[in-house]
């Protein structure tokens, strides 16, 4: 029985207050939010320190993920083998972590919600981005504390080169708060970091245009700049995420459907097309013929048919309201900071982080100082020896025993104990002469160190220095593209809102059909190369116009019959690479035998801006663009055409430019643009060139005087030329022109002229609907009055109907995705007079 004296009274409202707050703070600290440092939580950085122990690195064979559990829970942390698995399994998928940490073989889940296969089942190692985690732990840098038996040590927190924090985020629930952090670019980042050490005065505004957003595995969309920038000013905030679809044409049914290629992240895709059936099911979406899930290891696709009768965007947008494809992410960025939780800014995350390095980068110099010390010590005492050898080797050879030579060489040299051992250990093959110097320049290069790890620790900037190359380092070797598009919020949503700003390829066929698809289905190609299809038309139908827009841009469609119709680039039907798209004659209301001839995007209607226009026939005319400003369902006159004559090009000009024809038989001519005086939309216009016999224009461009560029004249046989346009003299108008390409057997007529830069990029395309791009910087430039060089390979009966000039907004694609398909004939690459 408890006697009287063991008793203590204590008030059970004071303990269980301290109870409570002795176990919050434990889960606080020990196990619910990260380290502002490493941006790891405690089973986290168990995981990584144990695979590191255990040796189970990217580049040796995987282990069991059992056998890694196993030491994590019997080493460092003294909980359930569930948890710790589960640890290991998110930090190995891809739609979890925007960079991986645990490189995983087997099943470990998938986006459907999908759990892991059990641990025996499935093998783990570390991904090579968790040695930048892990660098330079063995060398004192950070500080270690007892495992939870006091029989092993553990590191309190990891060096870490690179902001793990921001760069994968973090997510966790505590006792009265929570974090949630989003993922970031690695590169963008690291660039945030290199910004702040180059000026420590930085402002909000200037890093946010280096780290705009949050990345996320899963890609989608971010809406809304305002939110995030709210976010990363106060550390808390929502941002509204949403998936990314289009609509494609299915080119036997022409029918609509949605697919949605990417979603919103930690959005379990099972549950979304779950919800999406239901909505159907219940009649709360009409519209919708058939709900399938498409995706396989190439990627994500989720294809919802769509009835005949329905609208594609106003499905699109009960989609977004009523479902997951457009779901919010509340950032709430808190984590430890100097053992207290702390909620922190973009600024502040990362200032800390430098300060971590800071620290990490001066206890790595403290002890390699240390060991180079040490190792210069020994080799002074080698030194030594080696200038006084012949004394040296008597005094051993003289001595009783080791102890006595050591207590003598002491005694002579003044050695310490440690330079006394080193020489006695020291093996016979080191006396020779060339090991001797080795010793000495071993030396000499310890104390060149020396005094450069005390130059480094006795300046802050040279400590800057090498955390900012080491994060260079990094981002060279991990970095990758955003994965995640930050667009512009909306506050009704609408159809052209959904619609994002990005250039399209648009494709006309002979037969009237138009559909677009995004500039990056086509991959960059080297000159000769035989191309990619990019429509599969009818036997008696080809390709014939390619053109590149803004999806927010007007599409101003002019026809042989001179008449004019609008249409926004977004309304236009995005199929597949191969589909054939939908008939232009659904989409304007034009006449029986009206043919659309050529296509004009314009992104507003502004004023001193000119639409020059040329026929068929040499005939060309200038009107103010604001005259086309006000659109009608059936169009308007935008010229007036002669019989047997027809609209061939139209260009916008600045009314002080030149403006250069092209013949179908390789003549052109450069005039004033003055010359032609401005007419209303209806009139006839002048002359532009005289035509001989049966030639015909078939290109026209403007000019400034000014301009590097250069022009490309292509014939149907896959033959043209890049030529300076100071080799086109300005002349009168209405002249005869001059030899701009020869014809001949080999090159065939003239089929189009391009104005272009070395930065540019051509697209062919040939009436089987082959599709080729290819770098303008690439083609020679050579002499005007020459027949030029191979330009594609072409195949028997094959022509080039069209040409379209690309200018690359994005990045350069990288080397491998360049395509080199050429079969080019050596002699094809010699210019021919």
């Amino acid at each position: 029985m408890l006697s009287q004296q063991n008793k203590v009274s204590v008030n059970i409202e004071n303990e269980m207050r301290k109870s409570y707050m002795d176990y919050a703070m434990s889960v606080i600290i020990g196990r619910a939010l990260p380290d502002i440092r490493d941006g790891l939580k405690p089973v986290h950085r168990r995981v990584l320190f144990a695979m590191h122990e255990l040796g189970n690195e990217y580049n040796k064979p995987y282990k069991k993920s059992a056998r890694v559990v196993g030491d994590v829970i019997g080493k460092y942390h003294p909980h359930g083998d569930s948890a710790v698995y589960d640890t290991i399994v998110r930090m190995a998928q891809s739609f979890s972590m925007r960079n991986p940490l645990v490189d995983g073989q087997g099943n470990f889940g998938s986006i459907d919600g999908d759990s892991a296969a059990a641990m025996r089942y499935t093998e783990v190692r570390m991904a090579k981005l968790s040695h930048e985690l892990l660098a330079d732990i063995e060398k004192e840098t950070v500080d270690f504390g007892p495992n939870y038996d006091d029989s092993l040590s553990e590191p309190i927190v990891l060096p870490c080169k690179f902001p793990n924090l921001l760069v994968n985020g973090s997510e966790g629930i505590a006792v009265g708060m929570a974090t949630k952090i989003p993922p970031h670019n690695l590169g963008e980042v690291i660039n945030g970091l290199v910004s702040i050490i180059d000026d420590p005065t930085l402002t909000f505004e200037d890093l946010i245009q280096i780290i705009p957003g949050p990345d996320f595995p899963t890609a989608g969309f971010i809406l809304g700049h305002e939110d995030v920038q709210e976010a990363y000013r106060t550390g808390r905030g929502i941002i509204q995420m949403r998936a990314k679809a289009m609509v494609e044409i299915d080119r036997r049914t022409s029918r609509e459907s949605i697919v949605i290629n990417e979603i919103p992240y930690q959005v379990n895709k099972a549950k979304l097309i779950e919800k999406i059936a239901n909505l159907i099911k219940e009649k709360k979406i009409e519209g919708i013929s058939d709900l399938r899930d498409e995706s396989d290891r190439d990627g994500m696709r989720i294809v919802i048919d769509l009835k005949r009768e329905a609208v594609a965007g106003v499905v699109l947008n009960q989609l977004y309201k009523m479902t997951a494809m457009q779901s919010s992410f509340g950032i709430i960025m808190l984590a430890i900071v100097g053992g207290q939780p702390k909620i922190l800014t973009l600024r502040e995350v990362l200032d800390q982080f430098i300060d971590h390095r800071k620290e990490i980068v001066t206890r790595r110099c403290v002890f390699e100082l240390k060991k180079a010390e040490a190792r210069a010590h020994i080799l002074e005492g080698l030194k030594i020896a080696l200038e006084n050898l012949d004394e040296l080797i008597q005094i051993i050879k003289t001595s009783a025993n080791s102890q006595e030579a050591k207590a003598r060489l002491i005694e002579r040299f003044t050695f310490s104990d440690i330079q006394a051992q080193a020489i006695l250990d020291m093996r016979l093959h080191r006396l020779t002469g060339l090991e001797r110097d080795k010793i000495i320049n071993e030396y000499n290069e310890v104390l060149a160190q020396i005094a450069r790890l005390k130059e480094i620790l006795g300046s802050e900037v040279e400590i800057l220095k090498i955390i900012r190359a080491e994060l260079i380092e990094v981002k060279e070797n991990y970095d990758d593209p955003r994965r995640t598009e930050i667009i512009a919020k909306t506050k009704d949503l609408s159809i052209e809102d959904l619609i994002v700003e990005e250039d399209m390829v648009v494709t006309v066929s002979h037969s009237g059909y138009i559909k677009r698809n995004a500039v990056s289905l086509y991959r960059s190609q080297r000159r000769g190369g035989k191309g990619k299809t990019g429509m599969r038309p009818k036997e008696e139908d080809f390709v014939e116009k390619l053109f590149i827009a803004s999806t927010h841009s007007y599409i101003l469609v002019f026809t042989d019959q001179g008449k004019v119709y609008w249409l926004k680039v977004h309304e236009i039907p995005q199929g597949g690479r191969a589909a054939r798209g939908k008939a232009i004659v659904n989409l304007l209301q034009l006449a029986p035998e009206e043919r659309v001839m050529t296509i004009l995007p314009v992104k507003e209607f502004v004023e001193d801006k000119y639409i020059i226009a040329a026929t068929k026939n040499g005939v060309v005319k200038k009107t103010e663009l604001m005259a086309y400003a006000n659109p009608r369902q059936g169009g308007i006159i935008s010229m007036t055409i002669d019989e047997g004559d027809s609209l061939v090009a139209t260009r916008i000009t600045d009314g002080s430019m030149d403006v250069l024809l092209a013949s179908h038989h390789g003549k052109s001519i450069r005039f004033a643009e003055t010359d032609v005086r401005p007419m209303g939309r209806t009139a006839r216009g002048v002359r532009g060139m005289q035509l001989e016999g049966d030639d015909t224009i078939i290109g026209m461009e403007v000019v400034n005087d000014n301009t590097s560029a250069s022009l490309v004249s292509v014939t149907e046989n896959g033959y043209g030329k890049r030529t300076n346009l100071s080799e086109y003299r300005v002349q009168s108008r209405s002249g005869k022109g001059i030899i701009t390409i020869k014809t001949s057997d080999r090159n065939g007529y003239v089929v189009d002229i391009k104005l272009v830069t070395d930065e540019e990029d051509l697209m062919f395309i040939t009436d089987r609907g082959k599709i080729l791009r290819t770098r303008v910087g690439s083609l020679s430039i050579i002499g005007r009055n020459t027949q030029g060089v191979r330009l594609m390979v072409l195949e028997d009966d094959e022509r080039i109907v069209a040409v379209a000039k690309l200018a690359e907004k994005e990045e350069e694609l990288p080397q491998e995705l360049i395509e080199n398909d050429s079969e080019e004939e050596p002699a094809a690459d010699q210019e021919d007079e």
